[in-house]
């Protein structure tokens, strides 16, 4: 009796003990498992993190790119409009000195006029 108790006792001693491994290696796959995906998960992070690292380095570059060119504008902006105000003067400068042409023609006509009228006068002075 005292060996079918042990025998019982053995038995399920072993079955605890199968259990127990069973229970451990399902354990461990399912550690494997989860190493698995948080490596994996890790590897993503790394690779979005060295994408946003480079997309903030082209967004820096594009940025001082951008003012470069702002400045530029700026100054460009600022010559056209000295440019733009020399022309104007300029304009202004060139329409005085036509005012003034044109007075000459009209003084220079008349005085033509009272020439060809002396010399009409002095023609017939003479004959």
């Amino acid at each position: 009796m005292k060996n079918i108790l042990n025998n019982k006792r053995n038995f399920l001693a072993v079955i605890l003990v199968l259990l127990l491994v069973a229970f451990n290696i399902a354990s461990c796959v399912n550690s494997c498992g989860q190493d698995s995906a948080r490596r994996s998960e890790m590897v993503k992070r790394i690779n979005l993190e060295e994408s946003l690292i480079k997309v903030t380095q082209e967004k820096n570059s594009l940025a001082e790119k951008l003012s470069a060119r702002e400045k530029e504008l700026e100054k460009e902006k600022a010559e056209f409009e000295a440019a733009k105000k020399n022309f104007n003067q300029e304009k202004l400068i060139c329409q005085n000195l036509k005012g003034e042409l044109d007075n000459l023609n009209k003084v220079n006509a008349a005085l033509e006029e009272d020439l060809k009228k002396s010399l009409a006068a002095l023609k017939k002075a003479k004959r």
